[in-house]
């Protein structure tokens, strides 16, 4: 049975993942890479070294996230999220670091795929982070698919 999840499902979707495909789009290029993500209730937030994926972005701030949970090709759930990119500073860059830290360090992750990197420190000390960006995507609309056997 395939359905339509309610608003309530595709939060928790959102919240319980962290891992979700980006689709962005920019002088007529269309490109769709993994992040990993927190979700706040309001927008998901990552971090991100330069690079396409951040120049595509900031040429065109509007975006969409699909997010899947599957426990097999009979049972599963999916999200699909459209918003709007937006890089942060200063408190927020930070607050929104602490977040994503957060929202990993009960998973048994090894260091090198922590969200950090440094980069809660180098923002604390005012150094910034050069070479990254902090950002959050703000979403707008959001739809929801199940299937159940």
């Amino acid at each position: 049975m395939i359905g339509e999840l309610t608003d309530r499902e595709m939060e928790a979707v959102l919240r319980s993942e962290i891992v979700a495909r980006l689709g962005c789009h920019a002088e007529g290029r269309t490109y769709v890479v993994p992040i990993t993500y927190a979700f706040d209730g309001t927008s998901l937030i990552g971090h991100s070294r330069l690079g396409l994926k951040v120049d595509m972005m900031r040429q065109n701030p509007v975006v969409c996230v699909e997010v899947d949970q599957i426990e097999d090709p009979g049972h599963w759930r999916s999200v699909i999220a459209r918003g709007r990119y937006d890089e942060l500073e200063g408190e927020a860059a930070i607050d929104a670091m602490e977040r994503l830290v957060a929202r990993f360090e009960s998973l048994d992750l090894s260091e090198t795929s922590r969200p950090s990197h440094g980069m809660v420190e180098a923002l604390q000390a005012g150094e910034g982070y050069p070479d990254a960006v902090v950002y959050r995507i703000h979403v707008e609309e959001m739809s929801g698919r199940y299937e159940r056997r």
